[in-house]
């Protein structure tokens, strides 16, 4: 008789973090003048807020998930849409 075997842990995608982060990719190697002030100059905190939210969605997005509960809130959904927020402010800035 075979002994019972726990099935490996599984990745579970979520397709909207996933598409978020494929979206900012997408913009931001398209379009970099997405990322600059009316005067040509580099949004540093535009681009910063834009790069963490993509980072943070493409975590979520493929299904990891940390352990440690620090970085569970630094990958999180909330933390994402914390970043975007904070784009979208530095955006209506300029």
């Amino acid at each position: 008789m075979m002994p019972d075997i726990a099935p490996a842990p599984t990745s579970r995608l979520h397709p909207l973090s996933l598409l978020i982060a494929l979206a900012i990719m997408l913009a931001c190697t398209l379009y970099p003048p997405l990322m600059a002030t009316p005067d040509g100059q580099a949004d540093h905190l535009l681009a910063s807020a834009l790069f963490a939210a993509m980072s943070v969605a493409f975590v979520k997005g493929v299904g990891f998930v940390p352990r440690m509960w620090v970085w569970r809130g630094v990958f999180s959904g909330w933390s994402c849409l914390a970043a975007l927020a904070l784009a979208g402010w530095a955006k209506c800035l300029h």
